[in-house]
């Protein structure tokens, strides 16, 4: 199948160029095609939708719900963690209950287990939290991400659990965007380069390894490309793509080739708008380019809650909604047609299972969603999990004890010290202040409240879905505690500065930036250098001191006059729990060799692009 050649600007991204077919999905993902049409044969109406339904764990009031409606899967949110306590044990306990009520049904097909494992095994207490996306787009280093994503799957495979909603492709152009952090870089050559290392790590060679977890690219397709209050309900990542398919294809799509062409299992479409059309309901980017043209052979997963935003909420009868806020279930219904008739395979529907599974059904009774449709949703959902060995009667084991000595062992934390020196980038360093190396710890001073902050390295997406600042994880190594194990546990800290102003110390270590945050509540009109960030870097300039600035982002932030005033800048962005890696290039232990993978605007009226910024896409000194 070849790209339609209306469509296309020249373009040096990945594979898409004028007249080369994309690469389909690999030959072992449809090698059990024959037992998987058998089985699909022999299922009722009622396990064929079961199939298709995910709700949030979190939300259902009786586990023997997987039992009595055939649900195909479950997921963990953000902050949904289990009953019993968020440990490595209560997790595995928890997905092994699931299982087991799995294949308790007529045919016994174990379920899977999602859960939104972006850098790293982010939910689960004492596991390795890797740099956000950004920070490894500095990296450019594609067989890293490789690296860092078999450490993810083995982590999440410690726990039972085997499906990652992980890698994001997007290609954010708007840093206003509270998802950026999610984006390898605004380059859709960068994010091309990394897809199939990131589903490679995840799966491995052909999902059937102990290792290997399912992977899901996301979010198809634009979602970095809405535009600045798009939205109806505000939020930047359901807002709208406005741009002509020549665009579309050439930036944002350029990850998904390369990714199905590794074989990844599954996509999760965007929450956003082509030109107005929710991705959630457009047939002719989930079918006709996703799964025709493209040739994924997978299955395709909903956003949270999405189908929901694909009819506007009118009112029915007075009512737009019901007592719980959610749209009502005429509309839900309509929502439902158009998203599963679009080619949506598999659908997140949270707290709303027992309905959306009532309502499916009607729609096939009357017709209005043909059978050969559900077919082809399960056939597709069963593929993937005959491949994965989730086959009917299928024992699921618990998880090695090998895999749980290794979870958040030091062999992990080691790939995840070297991801953050890598994702350093230093961009600026006047009279040669940085390394600190030879620095006598007398002359030395740090400050700043994101110094000692474990919560404020990790960002959003870690323990909780917003994330939160202080110790969110234990075996997480800060900042401040890295250089004191190597210039001294008397190295003298300060929040807000005022010993340092006033002392002997000639250098001053200002670690600040944002608080963390996710999609959503991280959208903000202008993301700068908070005022109480700048005003202590401008205190520790009047004092006499030399600046050492380390930003704690997960974007560019205009810094305005600090990027004067500062001797040194160097962006860390949201690293993780292993400071040590930023030590690491402070003390001149590892070079700073990492790329900037978005512009860094000058000033707020450049957003969301200008031709001046303050430091260009791919700078480094």
């Amino acid at each position: 199948m070849q790209f339609l050649p209306r469509f296309f600007l020249s373009c040096a991204v990945a594979t898409l160029t004028l007249g080369v077919a994309p690469a389909a999905s690999p030959a072992w993902l449809t090698a059990h095609d024959a037992e998987v049409r058998a089985v699909v044969a022999r299922m009722t109406l009622d396990e064929k939708v079961g199939q298709m339904t995910q709700p949030d764990l979190g939300a259902i009031k009786d586990l023997a719900d997987i039992t009595r409606l055939h649900l195909g899967s479950v997921l963990s949110g953000g902050s949904s963690d289990p009953a019993a306590g968020n440990t490595l044990a209560a997790w595995a306990d928890l997905h092994v209950r699931c299982q087991a009520l799995a294949v308790e049904t007529r045919l016994g097909i174990p379920l899977l287990y999602g859960i939104d494992a972006v850098h790293g095994h982010n939910n689960v207490l004492g596991a390795v939290i890797f740099p956000h996306n950004i920070g490894l787009g500095a990296t450019r280093d594609p067989a890293l991400i490789r690296e860092i994503s078999e450490v993810t799957a083995a982590e999440i495979r410690a726990t039972g659990i085997a499906w990652a909603f992980a890698p994001c492709l997007a290609v954010p152009q708007d840093i206003r965007w509270g998802r950026t952090y999610e984006g390898y870089s605004s380059d859709p050559a960068v994010v091309a380069s990394f897809a199939a290392p990131a589903v490679r790590g995840l799966q491995g060679a052909d999902l059937s390894g102990l290792r290997a977890v399912l992977g899901c690219a996301k979010h198809f397709v634009g979602d970095g490309g809405t535009t600045y209050g798009s939205a109806k309900n505000g939020r930047l990542d359901q807002g709208d793509t406005p741009f002509d398919e020549a665009t579309l294809r050439a930036v944002h799509l350029a990850g998904y080739p390369d990714a199905i062409a590794a074989g990844v299992g599954s996509i999760m479409p965007s929450y956003s708008s082509w030109n107005g059309e929710k991705l959630s309901g457009s047939h002719y980017l989930l079918t006709e380019v996703l799964k025709d043209e493209l040739g994924f052979a997978g299955f395709l997963i909903s956003d949270y809650n999405a189908i929901d935003q694909l009819v506007d909420a009118v009112a029915i009868g007075g009512e737009a909604h019901n007592a719980a806020g959610q749209v009502h279930s005429n509309n839900y219904k309509r929502c439902i047609e158009l998203s599963i008739n679009a080619g949506m395979d598999m659908v997140m529907v949270t707290e709303r299972y027992g309905e959306f599974i009532t309502l499916l059904k009607e729609l096939v009774h009357e017709k209005r969603v043909p059978m050969a449709r559900i077919d082809d949703a399960v056939t597709r959902i069963l593929r993937v999990k005959f491949a994965m060995g989730l086959t009917p009667g299928a024992r699921v084991e618990p998880p090695s004890a090998e895999l749980q000595a290794e979870f958040g062992s030091e062999a992990h934390r080691a790939v995840a010290r070297r991801a953050v020196r890598q994702s350093l980038v230093l961009l600026k360093n006047e009279d040669g202040v940085l390394p600190l190396a030879s620095a006598d710890v007398s002359r030395l001073h740090v400050v700043g409240r994101g110094a000692d902050d474990l919560g404020m390295q990790c960002g959003g997406w870690t323990i909780d879905w917003q994330g939160k600042r202080g110790d969110v994880t234990p075996g997480g190594t800060t900042i401040l505690a890295a250089l004191r194990k190597s210039l001294g546990a008397a190295l003298p800290y300060s929040i807000n500065g005022d010993d340092a102003a006033g002392g002997e110390a000639d250098t001053v270590v200002v670690v600040v930036g944002e608080e963390p945050y996710a999609e959503g509540l991280g959208d903000v009109a202008i993301p700068a250098l908070a005022a109480d960030d700048a005003a202590l870097v401008a205190r520790m300039k009047a004092a006499g001191k030399r600046v050492v600035l380390v930003l704690l982002t997960g974007r560019p932030l205009i810094l305005g006059e600090v990027a004067d005033q500062a001797d040194a800048i160097v962006a860390a962005w949201l690293p993780g729990t292993e400071g040590d890696g930023v030590a690491d290039g402070l003390l001149g232990r590892s070079p700073f060799t990492g790329t900037l993978p978005y512009a860094w605007p000058r000033r707020a009226a450049d957003l969301p692009e200008s031709g001046d910024p303050l430091f260009p896409r791919g700078f480094r000194l």
